[in-house]
């Protein structure tokens, strides 16, 4: 498909006026609209964990195509701990003149970019790291050791630090990754998590991890730089976190110094299906949000299904929400919040893909967000067969380059 396919029809412009008023948050930022480019893994690092050039433009296409805000996903702290080679690694060795350069390229037309806080956990990518999670797990398939308790307790000094150069650097706000399966996430999820100390147990206490990791972020960035967490809810596992427990982190969350609440949910646990890979027609978390609406003030985000002009413009219009989350639809058209606020692409047609071998739709996304990085969205797609192909010979290439630079001592 081309990016001219995938846009079926149009809209009175009208029909998008809710979505293109301002939005100030706790803080005292003001996003210029309701439309946010929501995190994905778009694994565009160099092997180095610095960005690309590929990256940078990425990020302004999104910016000049009228996004509020985008977050960029998963940006670890230590190279330890990543869930890709092509993630993002920000500590005192990195060259903060390329995360400048990034910055920059997504902050333009007034748009914000926003560093994602990440750490994998159980699920950090093992040919580069030893996964470490709450608990031990010894699955077919996901192994890990579990985390001291030293080792829990560094880790909000860890974010902070991570936030604070994030803010050197000039990115406008972070959010703390607490879903999709890593780390803070698998602390909430009792699937995960079985300690019998004071981090696991009741939720109160499964909870603890990522209250202390957003009170040592905000002490790092100051009052008026945006915080925000993404929350699961629900981690769409048995025995995972329940949208009870869900809730309750909501209800704590509210009392915290956080700026926007971005909901979500599913994980990326091996073999599990993602909540991005659907086929439900609608929003997939909107009746939790409402749910979570009555327990919170913070403003909502809404992360997952939302593919049509209406969905979004309905989901704020009612008040359950203040911004929506768009990830797959922004990778097919990145100037989409300009299309819809002209009237146009009021439905997206999204690709199908009726026998997909695990990791080829995600493989295929990816790709197609290195494609419009390169400014060639506009060739014909590949065969999930080929993107999976190419999307693994490229993290074995990268994976050799990390394990080269992350084991200097200088590094």
């Amino acid at each position: 498909m081309t990016e001219s396919s995938f846009c079926a029809d149009t809209a009175p412009a009208n029909d998008a006026d809710i979505l293109f008023t301002p939005l100030t948050l706790p803080c005292g930022r003001v996003l210029k609209n309701r439309i946010a480019k929501a995190a994905m893994s778009d694994s565009l690092g160099d092997g180095t964990g610095h960005p690309t050039a590929i990256q940078c433009r990425l990020y302004q296409r999104w910016a000049e195509g009228g996004v509020a805000l985008s977050l960029i996903g998963e940006v670890q702290g230590r190279p330890d701990v990543a869930e890709k080679p092509g993630n993002l690694v920000l500590n005192a060795q990195s060259d903060m003149e390329r995360f400048q350069r990034l910055a920059c390229c997504g902050s333009q037309n007034g748009s914000d970019l926003w560093l994602q806080l990440g750490h994998a956990g159980a699920m950090a990518y093992p040919p580069t790291s030893v996964p470490k999670g709450p608990s031990a797990l010894d699955l077919p398939r996901l192994s890990c050791e579990a985390l001291s308790l030293a080792e829990i307790r560094a880790l909000p000094c860890e974010f902070a630090h991570t936030a604070r150069l994030g803010k050197d650097a000039g990115f406008g706000g972070v959010q703390i990754h607490a879903a999709h399966g890593f780390l803070l996430s698998q602390f909430l999820s009792p699937l995960f998590n079985k300690r019998e100390d004071a981090y696991g147990g009741s939720i109160d206490n499964r909870q603890r991890l990522l209250i202390e990791v957003i009170r040592a972020v905000r002490e790092a960035v100051g009052p008026a730089f945006p915080v925000a967490v993404k929350l699961n809810a629900t981690d769409q596992l048995e025995g995972g976190l329940t949208q009870t427990d869900a809730l309750s982190v909501v209800e704590a969350l509210d009392r915290e110094p956080v700026d926007l609440l971005d909901i979500s949910g599913g994980t990326y646990f091996p073999g599990a299906r993602s909540a991005s890979d659907a086929s439900a027609s609608g929003p997939y978390f909107l009746d939790f949000a409402r749910q979570a609406r009555e327990r919170t003030s913070l403003p909502l985000m809404l992360t997952g299904g939302i593919k049509t002009l209406a969905q979004a413009r309905d989901a704020v219009a009612e008040g359950t929400v203040d911004l929506v989350g768009l990830a797959r639809g922004l990778a097919l058209e990145p100037a989409l919040p300009h299309r819809w606020r002209h009237g146009q692409c009021a439905t997206l047609v999204f690709p199908r893909f009726d026998t997909a071998p695990e990791g080829g739709v995600t493989a295929w996304y990816t790709l197609r967000l290195t494609r419009l990085g390169e400014d060639r969205d506009a060739e014909s797609a590949s065969t999930l067969e080929a993107a999976l192909s190419d999307y693994e010979a490229r993290d074995r290439a990268r994976t050799t380059t990390w394990n080269r630079h992350f084991a200097s001592p200088s590094d």
